[in-house]
């Protein structure tokens, strides 16, 4: 057990010139180093080098994946045709997808956020709808019109799973959207460990690893308690 704080892996964001810069730069919201540091972790950004994949992993004691406005390309889950609302960041995805599997390799704890969750259930053997309206029945404003920092749904957490057991005795917690794409199939052995009260699949995980964990929704906003403690049991995982 490490006495230090342990470091924890964030990705970040890509963007072409324009904006904040005239060259391509990196983002990354600021409440993501926030829940991380609240929860007594260190952040530590990424930057998108797959090269150094084995050196960043050495460095790191745990990974959070996060989200974006960006799809996991449907060709690495086998897909034959392509919704026309994709839209992809390759070298992004490249380098999360070896950052992921390469902490997974090591059972580093990692935590999928987002667009980081459907990419974890990629790597894990998964499939994903393209585009929710017009695969779901009656489905909810999973890009809710509120602000991000206000609740968009609920969702029901499955007991007997790894996040039950983190957000304690709750069956339901309000969560915040911020998707058009989802969770179809989930990959071998993988569990669903939360649901929208329209079916989307919010969360996942595996046992065969001690902390893999997916969330559709965004928990470094803290709409609800739970959230907190989604980051709290992340950077005790990575104290271990």
């Amino acid at each position: 057990m490490t006495t230090r704080k342990p470091i924890i892996g964030i990705t970040l964001d890509s963007e072409e010139p324009g904006g904040y810069s005239k060259f391509p730069w990196y983002a990354l919201r600021e409440n993501y180093a926030g829940a991380v540091a609240q929860a007594g972790g260190i952040p530590m950004p990424l930057p998108h080098e797959v090269d150094l994949v084995p050196d960043l992993l050495d460095l790191i004691d745990g990974l959070v994946v996060t989200g974006g406005a960006f799809d996991v390309s449907p060709t690495l889950f086998g897909a034959e045709e392509v919704h026309d609302t994709v839209v992809t960041k390759d070298r992004r995805t490249k380098f999360e997808w070896a950052m992921a599997e390469g902490a997974l390799k090591r059972d580093m704890p990692v935590l999928g956020i987002c667009g980081g969750q459907q990419l974890l259930n990629v790597i894990l053997g998964g499939s994903l709808i393209q585009h929710i309206p017009d695969s779901v029945k009656n489905a909810l404003a999973h890009e809710q019109p509120n602000p991000r920092d206000e609740s968009g749904h609920d969702v029901t957490v499955e007991p007997g799973t790894l996040l039950a057991k983190i957000v304690g005795d709750v069956k339901t917690l309000s969560v915040n959207s911020a998707h058009h794409q989802a969770v179809e199939g989930v990959g071998p052995d993988v569990i669903i460990n939360s649901v929208a009260p329209d079916g989307v699949i919010e969360g996942i995980e595996h046992p065969k690893y001690r902390y893999c964990l997916g969330v559709q929704w965004h928990p470094e906003f803290h709409i609800s308690s739970g959230d907190a403690k989604i980051f709290d049991a992340l950077i005790s995982e990575a104290r271990t």
